[in-house]
């Protein structure tokens, strides 16, 4: 009884018992995840520019509704081409010594989830616009506006980058919108959230509760293609929208496009397999195609897709035509 009366020998006790647990359950296990974890080999350290953007996607809450994890389930196979590892994030490192904010995994998706978000949507025209105001590129988008990050200048200047916002969107602004230097880092670190493929030899862990996947015949050919209509969705809706009419200024229409329409197959697969420059009238296409690693199949879809919907009526495309193209493509670049 004489040690529950000893003040200093209950709380000596209780503090040793508390930090020997701690090194036992926390500390010791904490520096054996370091020692066998590490990034994987063609892992890129962020930049400064993307650090400093990390720093405004904390600050201003953006993991509050978006998450970077793939999860090894099959309704995650949207968001990245395997679940994530332990090596997807050992590279990331503290904000500063007082705030441990390296790894932004979230935990709710009000928005859709960010890990392979550099591939999924490369575009700066159009990350910034949809930081601008997100309903002018998704209609139904409840993301809230981040316009703060931009402001209204007479004229743009040689190192400024101007954001074509549609007429729809421009209420009260009579000059031009140019993104801040906070905004442009913002959109470069989501830029480089990029899931990196695993090194040759290592078998990715697989998505679980598969669903049978969804195909349609092709028009005029027996083999079946993937659905056209959900491939637009996923690479070209955010652009090209769901109508087909793009956006005035900044993402130009497919619906009675000369390219879907017309004969010249080459440059449309070209296009989609390599992206288009076609400033100052439209912004910037990504290589849509190479960069989501696009299977002839799926551009067949893809192109089908855009050359029958909204009023177009081309003729369908079969694969042994895109593939043909798409081989002379790779073998051109190797060169």
């Amino acid at each position: 009884m004489e040690f529950f009366d000893n003040h200093r020998k209950l709380f000596s006790t209780a503090l040793g018992l508390f930090v020997g647990l701690t090194i036992v359950v926390a500390i010791v296990p904490a520096i054996n995840n370091q020692k066998n974890n590490a990034p994987l080999p063609n892992a890129v350290p962020l930049a400064k520019q993307a650090i400093a953007g990390k720093n405004s996607y904390i600050a201003n809450g953006c993991v509050a509704c978006h998450t970077q994890q793939v999860r090894n389930i099959d309704m995650d196979k949207m968001w990245g081409e395997r679940p994530g590892i332990a090596a997807d994030y050992a590279g990331n490192q503290r904000t500063d010594f007082w705030r441990n904010t390296a790894t932004l995994m979230g935990t709710e998706r009000t928005g859709p989830d960010l890990t392979n978000i550099g591939v999924r949507q490369s575009s700066l025209a159009w990350n910034l616009l949809h930081l601008y105001q997100p309903r002018a590129v998704v209609e139904t988008s409840i993301m809230p506006s981040y316009s703060w990050l931009f402001k209204e200048v007479d004229s743009v200047q040689k190192d400024e980058i101007e954001v074509i916002v549609p007429d729809k969107y421009r209420q009260g602004i009579t000059g031009k919108i140019i993104a801040t230097k906070e905004a442009i880092n913002l959109v470069t670190y989501l830029q480089s959230l990029k899931q990196m493929p695993l090194p040759d030899g290592k078998i990715p862990m697989e998505f679980l509760y598969k669903k049978a996947a969804k195909s349609n015949v092709a028009n005029s050919t027996t083999s079946q293609l993937p659905d056209g209509k959900s491939l637009y969705a996923t690479n070209c809706m955010s652009c090209h929208q769901a109508n087909g009419e793009g956006l005035k200024g900044a993402f130009p229409p497919l619906k009675g496009s000369p390219i879907v329409l017309g004969n010249d197959l080459e440059l449309y697969v070209n296009i989609i397999m390599l992206g288009y420059d076609a400033r100052p009238e439209f912004a910037m296409m990504t290589a849509i195609g190479t960069d989501n690693k696009l299977t002839p199949e799926d551009v067949t879809a893809i192109m089908n897709h855009e050359r029958t919907s909204w009023g177009n009526n081309a003729r369908t495309v079969t694969v042994e035509e895109i593939k043909k193209i798409m081989d002379f493509i790779k073998l051109t670049a190797k060169k």
